[in-house]
């Protein structure tokens, strides 16, 4: 695994879809999210991958791109592999097998650890339960997803480069708030979309739940892996 052992090489390396939509930080495919949180990352795209490919289409054919990106990430030192959507869950374990070090393809992997979790989803009708499987996501987790159609859904798969982001941010909030009034036994929100964290704020607010995402959880995963390597130099 070369250079990830090095602090001075050691980085966050992210598998990005090949879009052009407006990422606005907290976002995971943003460079802005990362530099913000002095983490050092490298995003990768994977040629042709658009959201409708990897989303509705689950298109096997980009598999091995997939696994390409994830080799270079580690052969150059990436010491934590991501991805920059959530339906990517679904090759978690292909992905995991041919590196040597986590790879943590979606926030839907954390709902099995979390508390009552919900799920608020950009595509409901995408999100098949055998995919769910693969996540580990408990059997009965309540899915919510974003309106067919609305502003953030509509935006992105049709890779458009503008995007009303107080728009976006409403289409979120209604549809968690969609979630946990159809299932008030939800005590966490987990935000599928890795273009959701952006708003996580907002739906904390609207909600009152505390809110899992992608972004979140990688944060406190490289802050760990960090302080243990701190300790161990000391």
């Amino acid at each position: 695994m070369n250079g990830s052992d090095s602090g001075e090489k050691a980085f966050l390396g992210v598998i990005v879809l090949d879009t052009r939509f407006p990422r606005p930080p907290g976002d995971i495919g943003c460079p802005q999210t990362w530099t913000r949180a002095g983490i050092p990352a490298r995003l990768r795209v994977v040629p042709g991958a658009s959201a409708r490919r990897v989303v509705q289409q689950q298109d096997p054919a980009l598999l091995g791109p997939f696994i390409d990106a994830a080799r270079s990430l580690a052969d150059d030192g990436a010491r934590l592999i991501s991805t920059s959507c959530g339906f990517l869950a679904g090759w978690q374990a292909e992905l995991q097998a041919v590196v040597p070090v986590p790879v943590i393809t979606s926030s839907l992997l954390q709902c099995a650890d979390l508390p009552a979790p919900g799920i608020v989803t950009f595509d409901a009708a995408s999100l098949h339960p055998s995919l769910l499987r693969k996540a580990g996501v408990p059997a009965g987790t309540p899915v919510q997803g974003l309106a067919p159609g609305c502003e953030l859904q509509s935006r992105i798969l049709a890779d458009d480069s503008v995007l009303d982001l107080a728009q976006a941010q409403q289409d979120v909030v209604a549809a968690a708030m969609r979630l946990v009034s159809r299932h008030p036994q939800v005590r966490t929100v987990v935000l599928e979309c890795t273009n959701m964290p952006p708003y996580r704020a907002a739906v904390e607010a609207a909600t009152g739940r505390p809110v899992h995402d992608l972004e979140t959880w990688l944060l406190a995963v490289w802050r760990r892996a960090q302080s243990s390597s701190t300790r161990r130099a000391g």
